[in-house]
């Protein structure tokens, strides 16, 4: 469907371009991946075409828009979202909340935790709590947030010994968060993280006897035992719902024997 309106800056081709620039994809390139042209494409991006629902999500698709922003994308063009957006504690989500709890208690004595998609911790099991004893009440307070607990001089960070790398790996993963969803509240958490001093620990930087880590381990003290994990990061497939999509469960897996002997004795 073709319009002689000119496009703004909230209508959905410049959000559509916007989204396609970040991705770095060309016009042809996209146009092949949706099976239209350069030419419709470029019609869309200008104004000159509204593009259809259908299209506006294959679009969408393509360009690995986040499941918020294909709401918005959608609201721009003229249509209903699609997308709902279920608060945890709706009865609906019964299921979904049982099986996360049955997730993070059978993965005990580890620690695992399910965030949001700004960190905001939504369930954690007793591994995380035991990481968390001693930390201040006013860090503690609802609601958590896992990159102020784990940065913040008065949270994890002094505990870490290889707090400088761990700290850069964070802080890059969010990075590329910010990247993939236009997210002002996980762009403000960044900026307040990146900002707390990072106190070195000196002789911490390296074990004395170095460990093959099958991946950059979080190596940290609790109660005067050294311990190693790696961490992995889980999503849903093809979620339909923006709380799901935004949901993260985070594992850690015990990176020596040191640490699987000592989780276990605490288990």
């Amino acid at each position: 469907m073709t319009t002689s309106t000119s496009a703004d800056a909230t209508s959905v081709g410049p959000l559509l371009r916007a989204w396609r620039v970040r991705r770095g994809i060309s016009q042809l390139e996209l146009a092949g991946r949706a099976d239209s042209s350069s030419r419709h494409i470029s019609f869309i991006e200008t104004g000159r075409s509204r593009p259809s629902e259908e299209m506006v999500l294959r679009l969408a698709g393509h360009l690995d828009v986040p499941v918020r922003e294909r709401n918005a994308l959608l609201l721009a063009a003229g249509y209903a979202p699609r997308y709902a957006h279920t608060p945890l504690d709706d009865p609906s989500m019964g299921a979904l909340r049982e099986g996360l709890e049955r997730l993070l208690t059978g993965y005990e004595p580890y620690p695992a935790l399910v965030v949001d998609g700004t960190y905001t911790v939504i369930a954690a099991n007793r591994g995380i709590a035991m990481l968390l004893d001693g930390i201040p009440e006013h860090l503690l307070a609802p609601p958590l947030n896992a990159m102020r607990l784990t940065l913040h001089p008065e949270g994890l960070a002094p505990r870490i010994h290889n707090l400088r790398e761990w700290r850069g790996h964070l802080l890059a993963q969010m990075e590329r968060q910010i990247a993939l969803a236009r997210s002002a509240p996980l762009r403000a958490l960044y900026e307040e993280v990146a900002a707390y001093p990072v106190t070195e620990r000196p002789g911490d930087a390296e074990p004395d006897e170095p460990v093959p880590y099958i991946a950059l381990p979080l190596r940290i003290e609790h109660e005067g035992q050294l311990l190693s994990f790696v961490s992995s990061i889980s999503t849903f497939n093809t979620p339909m719902d923006v709380t799901v999509a935004e949901l993260a469960i985070e594992t850690f897996l015990p990176a020596d024997p040191a640490t699987v002997k000592y989780l276990r004795t605490l288990g």
